[in-house]
C-alpha cells in the first residue's frame, strides 16, 4: 500500500484495533459471566458469536492496513475477502435464526440486520472501490468501524445485563 493512500489513516487503525481488542474482551467476559443462561435461550449463542464478527473484521483489517510497506492491490483484496467471509458467515447465521423463529420482536431482527448487514458489507465495498481504484475506498470502512462497535455494545449490554431480567 503506498503512503499516499494512508496518509492520515495511520491514527484511524490504531485507534480501530485498540477499540475492537477491547470490545471483543468486553464480550468474551460478558460470555464466559452467562455462559449457562445464554446456552439456555434459544439463539442466543448464536447472537454472541454473530457480534464477534465484524468486530474481528475491524481487528483484522486494521492490523493488516497498518503493516509497513503492504500494497494498496493486496490490501483491497484482503478487504475484499475479509468483509464477503464476514457478510456470508453473519447472513448464514442470520438466517437460521430466522428459520429457527428465534426472534421475539420483530424489531430485535430488523436492529440486527441494520447493524450487522452494513458493517460488513462496508468492508466489502472498500476492497472493491480499492480495487476498482475509485476515489475515497477507504471512507467505506468508517462506517463498518462504527457499526460493529454500536452493534458490540449493544450485544454486550444485552448478554451481560438484559440477560438477567
Amino acid at each position: 500500500m503506498n503512503a499516499i493512500t494512508l496518509t492520515g489513516w495511520e491514527n484511524f487503525f490504531i485507534a480501530s484495533t485498540g477499540a475492537a481488542a477491547g470490545l471483543a474482551g468486553l464480550l468474551f467476559v460478558a460470555v464466559s459471566i452467562n455462559l449457562s443462561k445464554i446456552l439456555g435461550i434459544p439463539g442466543l449463542a448464536a447472537r454472541a458469536g454473530e457480534t464477534f464478527i465484524p468486530l474481528a473484521s475491524v481487528l483484522i483489517f486494521s492490523l493488516l492496513a497498518l503493516v509497513p510497506g503492504h500494497s494498496t492491490g493486496a490490501f483491497a483484496v484482503e478487504l475484499i475477502c475479509i468483509g464477503g467471509s464476514a457478510w456470508l458467515v453473519s447472513s448464514f447465521i442470520q438466517f437460521r435464526a430466522i428459520r429457527a423463529g428465534h426472534f421475539v420482536k420483530v424489531w430485535h431482527l430488523v436492529v440486527r440486520l441494520a447493524i450487522n448487514q452494513p458493517a460488513n458489507l462496508t468492508v466489502l465495498i472498500a476492497g472493491l472501490s480499492l480495487k476498482l481504484g475509485i476515489p475515497g475506498g477507504l471512507y467505506w470502512l468508517v462506517p463498518s468501524v462504527l457499526l460493529a462497535f454500536t452493534g458490540a455494545m449493544n450485544n454486550a449490554w444485552i448478554l451481560m445485563v438484559e440477560i438477567l431480567r
